[in-house]
């Protein structure tokens, strides 16, 4: 179970630095015309602390446990990545994005188990 935590974890991790860099690097206008709908109906200023808020999820969710420091820090930061696909998945729905939703769900169900894990049978010593 360990093992599937940390691949779980680390695959996460990489979407969430990687969605977020985007967020960050690239004005709404550009996002919007690459597919990310949802950012027309945020300010830039919005889409860009959406794009922080991501990067920090994705390094909350290993960092802490490889460098051994305040490890509880892994499961927050899932719960983190809960919240914010709950807001996306609010979003896609009254954006009516049925695909968007389902990558959603299944962020969520992966934070979800993440969290659950983290904060339960695995946690870090």
């Amino acid at each position: 179970m360990n093992i599937a935590l940390w691949i779980v974890a680390g695959l996460l991790a990489a979407a969430f630095l990687a969605g977020g860099a985007v967020k960050v690097a690239l004005p709404k206008e550009r996002l919007a015309a690459a597919g990310m709908g949802f950012a027309e109906d945020f300010s830039g200023g919005a889409v860009k602390a959406i794009g922080v808020l991501e990067i920090l999820a994705g390094i909350g969710l290993v960092l802490p446990a490889v460098l051994g420091v305040a490890a509880v820090l892994v499961p927050l930061a899932a719960v983190g990545v809960a919240l914010l696909m709950a807001g996306a998945i609010l979003t896609h729905l009254r954006r009516h994005e049925a695909s968007a939703i389902v990558v959603n769900v299944v962020f969520l169900a992966l934070a979800v188990l993440v969290a659950w894990g983290r904060f339960g049978p695995e946690q870090f010593s």
